[in-house]
């Protein structure tokens, strides 16, 4: 799929909502400044909005490698594992701990080994035009089914 504007872009984030639920994970493929992080900023304000909270600033978590944001009775676990150079590291966060009870969002999750049976995987990629992506998701165990078009 091809996306044309940010309002197109936003328009599919309005769809990964319909379906996200807690403990959902989504994978964010994707070179640099490509969108992901646009992409969870448009999920995550979307989530604010249809539970009736005011939207606040998403930002990019490479330095800080998280951040979390509560939306009323769940929490949205935004990671960026660009700096990290292994899967112990990974493991070492514990982003898939059973206590903690999240959505997570990974840009760059290639170094997970094991990933969750029940995940999204969101690929974005430049067009030749400048202003243009291609997005493409395939969907695992509860999100098989998941179609954005």
């Amino acid at each position: 799929m091809i996306i044309k504007s940010l309002d197109q872009l936003n328009q599919i984030s309005l769809k990964v909502t319909q379906k996200i639920s807690k403990l959902d994970c989504l994978l964010l493929f994707g070179e640099i400044g490509v969108g992901k992080t646009t992409l969870t900023r448009a999920i995550i304000n979307n989530l604010q909005n249809q539970n009736n909270q005011n939207e606040t600033e998403i930002l990019s978590p490479t330095y800080n490698i998280v951040y979390d944001y509560e939306i009323n009775s769940f929490k949205i676990m935004h990671y960026d594992l660009y700096r990290l150079k292994t899967d112990k590291e990974v493991q070492q966060l514990g982003i898939f701990d059973q206590e903690i009870n999240s959505v997570k969002i990974i840009e760059w999750p290639e170094i997970i080994k094991n990933k969750p049976k029940d995940r999204l995987e969101i690929y974005l990629a430049y067009k030749n035009e400048q202003d243009l992506r291609n997005i493409e998701f395939k969907g695992f165990g509860i999100w098989e089914d998941f179609n954005a078009d």
